[in-house]
């Protein structure tokens, strides 16, 4: 059971954070696309924390699972709580893949693929621009309003 709110945002919520959005954020977060590989901001970042949904801050990733995919996007081999992705059929393009979005706003993130490491088998590939990153005993965003948690905390 996670100790996130999962509600969805309001109309109005939903409104506010898609005006704050860049153009590329709209393109990757709400059309479903993707960007381009080794450009994104978390690609070679290191330092310790949690990764979250850039449009409505709920923690998706721990750096801990994190690891060089060689692919070109941030990979993950285990989410942070299995409830804040979703995954969902996708077949765009001519292929059958895995897509995942954050659980509580329907954000596209990227997609999930059966060829990662241990423990899992999992690489979550996902997008730079999906994603904020809280530091180590730094605050979580909470761009919802629900009650800020410490990275590493919940």
């Amino acid at each position: 059971m996670t100790a996130f709110d999962l509600t969805p945002p309001s109309d109005a919520q939903r409104r506010e954070l898609t005006a704050a959005l860049s153009d590329e954020e709209r393109h990757v977060l709400l059309a479903h696309g993707t960007e381009a590989p080794f450009c994104g901001v978390f690609l070679d970042n290191k330092r310790e924390g949690v990764y979250t949904c850039r449009f409505c801050g709920l923690p998706l990733f721990r750096s801990s699972a994190k690891f060089d995919s060689g692919t070109g996007w941030p990979s993950f081999f285990e989410p942070y709580d299995a409830s804040h992705i979703r995954e969902i059929r996708d077949t765009s393009y001519g292929m059958v893949r895995t897509e995942i979005v954050c659980a509580r706003c329907g954000s596209h993130l990227g997609h999930v693929f059966p060829d990662g490491p241990p423990p899992t088998g999992e690489r979550h590939c996902l997008n730079s621009v999906s994603l904020g990153f809280t530091g180590q005993g730094e605050a979580l965003p909470d761009p919802l309003h629900r009650g800020g948690v410490e990275a590493g905390a919940a």
